[in-house]
């Protein structure tokens, strides 16, 4: 019955018009609800790099409220590097704005251990994949679909028909609940799984995490926005704390 609740207000919360004063500021219903801002529009408090203690010092900018990651090889965390959250989380709803360009691969990471990879690559956590289907070659592979745009990376697929617009900012929402996890894309429910179980540990036995202990199963973990070498946008990052 809890979760069936969690779940009706969620989704009336993530249909419901955003009604905010500006980009990169909370109402005072979302404020009074609890809501954060993990991105203020101004500076990056409250990251740095994955693998730095402080934020990195090229590749990414603040423009016009804007976070963007900047072009580079293509390459993953090549250039400026993933960032992360200073603050890990464990119950939430997370909501960010994206806007990619044509071609591009990033994503939004969450129950990250940013010490669990200390060789090349990305911070290894949950991603919900961002990326320019019709135009990346990384939509067509993996299985299924399962690293297309809102999937949960190289596990589970979101469905090829989705509401997402290139030209727009669109949003991507990411709720958990102790082991069940939810992906939501402008308002629709792409996906739902439960972790910490049998089935999740077979789903990860077949999966490139495999060989990383206890896959997707900690109690919390960092947020994370990638670099994958190409030019990403984002804004009125927040989440709402549910612990």
């Amino acid at each position: 019955m809890k979760k069936n609740l969690l779940a009706i207000a969620a989704s009336l919360l993530i249909s419901a018009p955003a009604i905010t004063a500006a980009d990169n500021t909370l109402t005072p219903a979302e404020q009074q609800d609890g809501w954060q801002l993990l991105f203020n529009g101004h500076d990056t408090s409250g990251w740095r790099g994955a693998k730095l203690t402080g934020f990195p010092a090229k590749g990414w900018i603040v423009e016009d409220g804007i976070l963007k990651v900047l072009k580079g090889n293509g390459g993953e965390s090549t250039n400026g590097g993933d960032i992360v959250t200073l603050t890990p989380y464990r119950n939430f709803i997370l909501s960010v704005d994206f806007k990619i360009t044509e071609g591009a691969n990033s994503g939004i990471k969450y129950f990250v251990d940013p010490d669990l990879n200390k060789g090349e690559g990305s911070a290894i956590g949950c991603e919900f994949q961002i990326l320019d289907d019709l135009r990346h070659p990384d939509a067509k592979l993996g299985v299924k679909g399962n690293r297309t745009l809102g999937s949960l990376y190289d596990l589970i697929p979101a469905p090829a028909d989705k509401p997402f617009d290139i030209n727009e900012f669109n949003t991507a929402t990411v709720i958990v609940r102790d082991n069940h996890v939810e992906h939501w894309l402008n308002g629709v429910k792409l996906l739902e799984y439960d972790r910490n179980n049998p089935m999740w540990n077979a789903l990860v036995a077949y999966s490139k995490y495999r060989d990383w202990p206890n896959f997707g199963n900690h109690t919390e973990g960092y947020i994370l926005l990638q670099d994958h070498g190409d030019e990403v946008w984002f804004k009125n990052i927040k989440i709402k704390p549910l612990d």
